[in-house]
């Protein structure tokens, strides 16, 4: 089964690309629908980093719908300037180990109609095999949800680059 967003966010690609690479905005984005809890040792970090981040969700903040690992690889040299996020997680316990296959990416660009705003493309496959045809609703909505969230929060999001301050 398969979701697709394609939204023109309120900022700058790179503002959208470190954004989409943060668990705060990630955090944001999925409440109070979802609510994920770090199950790392150090909690979440401030970026999110190529590799397994293990977390633990819940509906409303209340209902325990199990434990998942979120998979993430990252693409940022592609010849077209798209940067990709790409999570392949899984499920681990409880309701989310339904789903048996996973594959979400979000595509980061510049509007094409030269804005000076951020093309997203955001693309969810899954399975849940037999059930796959009833998850398919509530992915879509959550889907939607994180699409409106995200138009919202995103002409307040800040990008800071890293400065080298002079040597005394």
């Amino acid at each position: 089964m398969r979701v697709l967003l394609k939204l023109i966010l309120d900022c700058e690609p790179d503002v959208a690309w470190r954004a989409i690479r943060s668990p705060a905005v990630f955090r944001e984005v999925s409440s109070p629908l979802l609510v994920f809890t770090s199950l790392e040792p150090q909690g979440f970090p401030s970026i999110w980093t190529p590799g397994e981040h293990p977390v633990q969700v819940k509906a409303a903040g209340l209902v325990p719908m199990g434990r998942q690992v979120i998979r993430l690889s990252m693409s940022e040299d592609r010849p077209d300037g798209v940067r990709i996020v790409r999570d392949t997680g899984y499920g681990i316990s409880g309701a989310v180990a339904a789903t048996t296959a996973w594959d979400h990416r979000m595509a980061i660009a510049p509007d094409p109609a030269g804005t000076g705003k951020t093309l997203y493309r955001d693309q969810l496959k899954f399975s849940a095999g037999q059930v796959s045809a009833l998850a398919w609703p509530s992915f879509w909505a959550f889907w939607q949800w994180r699409g409106i969230r995200m138009q919202q929060l995103a002409p307040h999001w800040s990008f800071d680059p890293e400065t080298t301050l002079p040597s005394d």
